[in-house]
């Protein structure tokens, strides 16, 4: 059984910072890339950062300059950190893995969501 668990979500003043975590856990093999998405009421689900088991990240362009996403293999755990947040990054945002739980079925595996609100 794998578990990507979340935290760092919260409500924030425009300007301000968060940070998010995702542990992953259970019984893994490898875990290949990771991301963050989000999704905002009303609104479907869109990609905001992805980065490989080496380290090579790609953002959307919304977030470009403003949110980086790294991660710690020893930790099985990817962050996003975001700065200057504007009230349209509000919205639940998941973690995504691709996770190898034996050599050969690699399977994709999401968070249940965090809350970032962005509001003065």
């Amino acid at each position: 059984q794998v578990q990507l668990v979340e935290s760092g979500g919260g409500l924030v003043q425009p300007g301000g910072s968060l940070r998010l975590s995702c542990a992953a856990s259970g019984s893994i093999f490898s875990i290949y890339n990771m991301g963050w998405y989000r999704q905002a009421p009303g609104k479907q689900r869109e990609l905001v950062a992805t980065i490989t088991s080496g380290g090579s990240a790609h953002s959307a362009d919304s977030v470009k300059g403003r949110f980086t996403i790294s991660r710690d293999n020893a930790k099985n755990t990817v962050y996003l950190q975001m700065n200057s947040l504007k009230p349209e990054d509000t919205a639940v945002y998941y973690c995504n893995a691709a996770i190898a739980v034996v050599l050969t079925k690699i399977q994709v595996y999401w968070g249940q969501g965090t809350q970032v609100t962005v509001s003065s």
